[in-house]
Protein backbone atom coordinates (compact mmCIF):
# COMPACT_ATOMS: atom_id res chain seq x y z
CA UNK A 1 0.00 0.00 0.00
CA UNK A 2 1.57 3.31 -1.03
CA UNK A 3 1.92 6.06 1.52
CA UNK A 4 -0.74 8.73 1.10
CA UNK A 5 0.51 12.19 0.33
CA UNK A 6 -1.24 15.26 -1.10
CA UNK A 7 -0.82 13.98 -4.68
CA UNK A 8 -2.50 10.64 -3.89
CA UNK A 9 -5.30 12.45 -2.04
CA UNK A 10 -5.79 14.84 -5.01
CA UNK A 11 -6.04 11.95 -7.47
CA UNK A 12 -8.49 10.09 -5.25
CA UNK A 13 -10.64 13.21 -4.69
CA UNK A 14 -10.83 13.80 -8.44
CA UNK A 15 -11.51 10.13 -9.21
CA UNK A 16 -8.38 9.83 -11.34
CA UNK A 17 -7.14 6.27 -11.69
CA UNK A 18 -3.50 5.67 -10.83
CA UNK A 19 -1.12 2.96 -9.80
CA UNK A 20 1.55 3.80 -7.25
CA UNK A 21 5.02 2.26 -7.20
CA UNK A 22 7.26 2.59 -4.18
CA UNK A 23 10.95 2.93 -4.90
CA UNK A 24 13.96 3.69 -2.70
CA UNK A 25 13.69 7.19 -1.22
CA UNK A 26 16.97 8.24 -2.79
CA UNK A 27 17.16 10.52 -5.81
CA UNK A 28 16.58 8.33 -8.88
CA UNK A 29 16.71 9.52 -12.46
CA UNK A 30 14.18 8.48 -15.10
CA UNK A 31 16.59 5.85 -16.45
CA UNK A 32 16.89 4.19 -13.04
CA UNK A 33 13.12 4.30 -12.48
CA UNK A 34 12.51 2.73 -15.91
CA UNK A 35 15.03 -0.04 -15.21
CA UNK A 36 13.60 -0.80 -11.75
CA UNK A 37 10.02 -0.92 -13.06
CA UNK A 38 10.85 -2.68 -16.34
CA UNK A 39 9.48 0.15 -18.49
CA UNK A 40 10.53 1.79 -21.73
CA UNK A 41 12.52 4.91 -20.83
CA UNK A 42 10.23 7.04 -23.00
CA UNK A 43 7.23 6.17 -20.81
CA UNK A 44 8.85 7.55 -17.64
CA UNK A 45 8.48 11.33 -17.68
CA UNK A 46 10.62 13.75 -15.70
CA UNK A 47 9.73 17.23 -14.54
CA UNK A 48 12.32 19.91 -15.21
CA UNK A 49 11.98 23.31 -13.55
CA UNK A 50 12.73 26.12 -16.00
CA UNK A 51 12.96 29.82 -15.14
CA UNK A 52 11.80 32.71 -17.28
CA UNK A 53 14.24 35.56 -17.98
CA UNK A 54 11.69 38.14 -16.83
CA UNK A 55 9.09 37.94 -14.12
CA UNK A 56 6.59 35.16 -13.75
CA UNK A 57 6.24 31.76 -12.18
CA UNK A 58 8.70 29.10 -13.27
CA UNK A 59 7.71 26.57 -15.89
CA UNK A 60 7.44 22.84 -15.27
CA UNK A 61 8.64 21.14 -18.45
CA UNK A 62 7.58 17.48 -18.47
CA UNK A 63 9.57 15.37 -20.91
CA UNK A 64 10.20 11.66 -21.45
CA UNK A 65 13.21 10.10 -19.77
CA UNK A 66 14.95 9.41 -23.07
CA UNK A 67 14.86 13.08 -24.13
CA UNK A 68 16.10 16.47 -22.92
CA UNK A 69 14.33 19.82 -22.73
CA UNK A 70 14.99 22.00 -25.75
CA UNK A 71 15.05 25.44 -24.09
CA UNK A 72 14.53 27.34 -27.34
CA UNK A 73 11.49 25.25 -28.25
CA UNK A 74 10.14 25.60 -24.72
CA UNK A 75 10.57 29.39 -24.82
CA UNK A 76 8.63 29.51 -28.09
CA UNK A 77 5.87 27.30 -26.66
CA UNK A 78 5.29 29.68 -23.74
CA UNK A 79 5.85 32.95 -25.60
CA UNK A 80 9.13 33.87 -23.92
CA UNK A 81 12.31 35.12 -25.59
CA UNK A 82 14.57 33.14 -23.31
CA UNK A 83 14.36 30.62 -20.48
CA UNK A 84 17.08 28.91 -18.48
CA UNK A 85 17.64 26.03 -16.10
CA UNK A 86 18.11 26.92 -12.44
CA UNK A 87 20.51 25.04 -10.18
CA UNK A 88 19.12 21.99 -8.43
CA UNK A 89 19.05 23.89 -5.14
CA UNK A 90 17.17 26.79 -6.77
CA UNK A 91 14.64 24.37 -8.34
CA UNK A 92 14.02 22.90 -4.90
CA UNK A 93 13.58 26.36 -3.38
CA UNK A 94 11.16 27.45 -6.12
CA UNK A 95 8.98 24.34 -5.84
CA UNK A 96 9.38 23.40 -2.18
CA UNK A 97 10.10 19.84 -3.35
CA UNK A 98 13.28 17.75 -3.40
CA UNK A 99 14.93 17.07 -6.75
CA UNK A 100 13.87 13.57 -7.72
CA UNK A 101 10.40 14.25 -6.33
CA UNK A 102 9.37 17.35 -8.27
CA UNK A 103 6.02 16.74 -9.93
CA UNK A 104 3.40 18.96 -11.56
CA UNK A 105 0.84 16.96 -9.57
CA UNK A 106 2.31 18.23 -6.30
CA UNK A 107 2.14 21.82 -7.52
CA UNK A 108 -1.48 21.95 -8.72
CA UNK A 109 -2.98 25.28 -7.72
CA UNK A 110 0.40 26.97 -7.30
CA UNK A 111 0.16 28.60 -10.75
CA UNK A 112 3.24 27.05 -12.29
CA UNK A 113 2.87 26.85 -16.05
CA UNK A 114 3.03 23.19 -17.04
CA UNK A 115 4.25 22.18 -20.50
CA UNK A 116 4.26 18.56 -21.62
CA UNK A 117 6.34 17.35 -24.52
CA UNK A 118 4.03 16.28 -27.33
CA UNK A 119 5.44 12.73 -27.19
CA UNK A 120 3.07 12.24 -24.25
CA UNK A 121 0.35 11.60 -26.85
CA UNK A 122 2.07 8.34 -27.85
CA UNK A 123 1.09 6.70 -24.58
CA UNK A 124 -2.17 5.64 -22.95
CA UNK A 125 -0.53 6.05 -19.54
CA UNK A 126 2.78 7.50 -18.38
CA UNK A 127 4.85 7.31 -15.22
CA UNK A 128 5.91 10.37 -13.29
CA UNK A 129 6.91 11.40 -9.79
CA UNK A 130 4.27 11.31 -7.11
CA UNK A 131 5.59 14.49 -5.50
CA UNK A 132 8.25 12.96 -3.30
CA UNK A 133 11.32 10.80 -3.73
CA UNK A 134 10.49 7.13 -3.84
CA UNK A 135 6.93 7.48 -5.14
CA UNK A 136 6.24 6.93 -8.83
CA UNK A 137 2.75 6.97 -10.35
CA UNK A 138 1.28 5.53 -13.54
CA UNK A 139 -1.59 7.74 -14.69
CA UNK A 140 -3.69 7.67 -17.86
CA UNK A 141 -2.52 10.47 -20.15
CA UNK A 142 -5.97 11.85 -20.86
CA UNK A 143 -6.81 12.12 -17.16
CA UNK A 144 -3.46 13.79 -16.50
CA UNK A 145 -3.95 16.33 -19.29
CA UNK A 146 -7.48 17.09 -18.12
CA UNK A 147 -6.32 17.64 -14.53
CA UNK A 148 -3.27 19.77 -15.32
CA UNK A 149 -4.50 21.57 -18.47
CA UNK A 150 -0.92 21.94 -19.72
CA UNK A 151 0.47 23.32 -22.93
CA UNK A 152 1.41 20.32 -25.10
CA UNK A 153 4.17 21.14 -27.57
CA UNK A 154 7.37 19.72 -29.08
CA UNK A 155 9.77 20.85 -26.32
CA UNK A 156 12.38 18.09 -26.30
CA UNK A 157 15.24 16.63 -28.27
CA UNK A 158 16.51 13.08 -28.32
CA UNK A 159 19.28 12.41 -25.82
CA UNK A 160 21.75 11.93 -28.66
CA UNK A 161 21.75 15.62 -29.66
CA UNK A 162 24.89 17.64 -29.11
CA UNK A 163 24.35 20.33 -26.47
CA UNK A 164 27.45 22.41 -27.21
CA UNK A 165 28.75 21.70 -30.71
Amino acid sequence: MPRKNNVIRLLEQRGIPYKAFELPREKLGAREVAQRLGLPLGQVFKTIVVVREGRGKPILAVVPGDREVDLKALARAVGEKKVHLPTEREAERLTGLQAGGISPLALVGRRFQVVFDDTVKQWEAIHLSGGERGLNLRIPVQALLTLLNPVVAPISRGDNWIKNP
